[in-house]
C-alpha cells in the first residue's frame, strides 16, 4: 500500500454499526460495560477513544511504523519521549531547535535532574564529542527550525548505537518527504498542528516508533499524564492527513519558485532552504529526503527593526505563529516562536532580529511573488 491510499483507508474503515463511510467523532468519555471488567475494548477514552485509534492507525501507517501514540499538542509529545527518562540521565540536542522545545528542555525537565548539551547536530563529530556515560536519548530536528539545517540521521544513528535512543522531530519535513525511522531513528515525532493536519484549526501531536517496549512506555505516560487530543480534534487531524501529499507536493512547488526569487533578489542577504544548490547540505537533502518541504527562512540587507516592519506589510503571508497551513504565514522568529531562548544564546545560534520564516502555503504563487515583490520594493 503506498502513501497516499494509507493516508485515506489505514484506521478508516467503514463504521461497523451504521456503515458510515467516515470515521465518526465518538465524543464520549467513558463507555457502558456490560458487567466490571467486560467491555469492548474502550473504558475511558483518556485511556482509549475509537476516534483517536482511527487516527493513530493512519499516522503509524504514515510513517511505516507499527505503532502510535496521539497527544493534545506537540509539546505534549515531546514531553511524553522525554518521560522515558529518568533523573541523571543526560540528552544531546540538535542546537537550533524549536522555542518550544527548548524552553521544556531548560526550565522544565532540567528542574527534575535531566541534563542537555546543544550541539550542531549537522556535525556527526559534534553529537560524537558531546556524548557520555549518562546520555540516553539524542534528540534531532532536520531541517531545524528556523535555519533549516539538515541532519544526517543514519549517520547519527550509526554513531550512536543500539543504547541511546534518536528521536526525530519530523515536523518539518512530514513523513511525505522523510522517513527517519527507515534511517534508524527509534522514535518519530510531529506537531500534527502543523502540516498533517494542514489547516490551522486543530492542535496535536504524535510520537511514532516500531519499537514495541517504547510504545508501551509512552503509553503508559500518554494515560497517565493525560495530555491526550480530544475526539474532535483527533477527526480533524485525520481528515486533514488524508491530502497530506497533495498538499506537500504543492508546498514545495511554491517554496522552491519563492526560495529561488529571494536568492537572486538585491535586498536578501540570505536564503536558508535546501532545495537550493546552494544550501550546504543540499547533497544530504537529496539522499535523505525524497522532497524539500514548504518551509524557509531569509535574512534581509536592511536594519533588523526594518526587517521586523517588512513582516507586517505583506498580503497574503499572515503574520502568525504556527505553520504547516494551506495559507501562507510569515514569522519573525526572535520575537515569536524562539522568543523562550535567551537573546545571547539565540544570536549565537544564527537567529537574529533580522531572521524572518516563511510558511509557504498552496495559494497560487504567482500571486505569493508578487506580495513578496511589492513588499520588498516598498524597502
Amino acid at each position: 500500500m503506498r502513501f497516499s491510499t494509507k493516508a485515506i483507508h489505514v484506521g478508516q474503515e467503514a463504521d461497523p454499526t451504521t456503515g458510515a463511510t467516515i470515521v465518526p467523532i465518538y465524543q464520549t468519555s467513558t463507555y457502558t460495560q456490560e458487567a466490571v471488567g467486560k467491555h469492548k475494548g474502550f473504558d475511558y477514552s483518556r485511556t482509549v477513544n475509537p476516534t483517536r485509534v482511527a487516527l493513530e492507525a493512519q499516522l503509524a501507517a504514515l510513517e511505516s511504523a507499527a505503532h502510535a501514540s496521539a497527544f493534545g499538542s506537540g509539546m505534549a509529545a515531546t514531553a511524553a519521549v522525554m518521560n522515558l527518562l529518568s533523573a541523571g540521565d543526560h540528552v544531546v540536542v540538535s542546537d537550533d531547535v524549536y522555542g518550544g522545545t527548548y524552553r521544556l528542555f531548560s526550565r522544565v525537565l532540567e528542574r527534575y535532574g535531566l541534563t542537555f548539551s546543544y550541539v550542531d547536530a549537522s556535525d556527526p563529530h559534534a553529537v560524537a564529542a558531546a556524548l557520555g556515560p549518562a546520555t540516553r536519548l539524542v534528540w534531532l530536528e532536520t531541517p531545524t527550525n528556523p535555519l533549516l539545517k539538515l541532519v544526517d540521521i543514519r549517520a547519527i544513528c550509526d554513531l550512536v548505537g543500539s543504547e541511546i535512543v534518536v528521536a526525530v522531530d519530523n515536523t518539518f519535513a512530514t513523513p511525505y518527504f522523510q522517513q527517519p525511522l527507515a534511517l534508524g531513528a527509534r522514535v518519530v515525532v510531529h506537531s500534527t498542528t502543523k502540516y498533517i493536519g494542514g489547516h490551522s484549526d486543530a492542535v496535536g501531536g504524535v510520537a511514532i516508533t516500531n519499537d514495541g517496549g517504547l510504545h508501551e512506555r509512552i503509553k503508559f505516560h500518554q494515560n497517565s499524564v493525560g495530555g491526550v487530543p480530544g475526539p474532535f480534534d483527533a477527526w480533524l487531524v485525520m481528515r486533514g492527513a488524508k491530502t497530506l501529499a497533495l498538499r506537500m507536493q504543492q508546498h514545495e512547488r511554491n517554496a522552491l519558485a519563492i526560495a529561488q526569487f529571494l536568492a537572486q533578489h538585491p535586498k536578501t542577504e540570505r536564503v536558508n532552504y535546501p532545495g537550493l544548490p546552494s544550501h550546504p547540505q543540499y547533497a544530504l537533502a537529496q539522499r535523505q529526503m525524497s522532497g524539500f518541504g514548504g518551509m524557509l527562512s531569509f535574512t534581509l540587507r536592511v536594519p533588523e527593526q526594518r526587517a521586523m516592519e517588512f513582516a507586517g506589510t505583506l498580503r497574503y503571508f499572515s503574520l502568525a505563529e504556527s505553520l504547516g497551513g494551506v495559507e501562507s504565514l510569515i514569522c519573525h522568529p526572535a520575537r515569536m516562536t524562539h522568543g523562550s531562548i535567551p537573546k545571547e544564546e539565540r544570536e549565537r545560534r544564527g537567529i537574529t532580529d533580522g531572521l524572518l520564516r516563511l510558511s509557504v502555503g498552496v495559494e497560487d504563487v504567482e500571486d505569493l511573488l508578487e506580495d513578496l515583490e511589492t513588499a520588498l520594493a516598498r524597502l
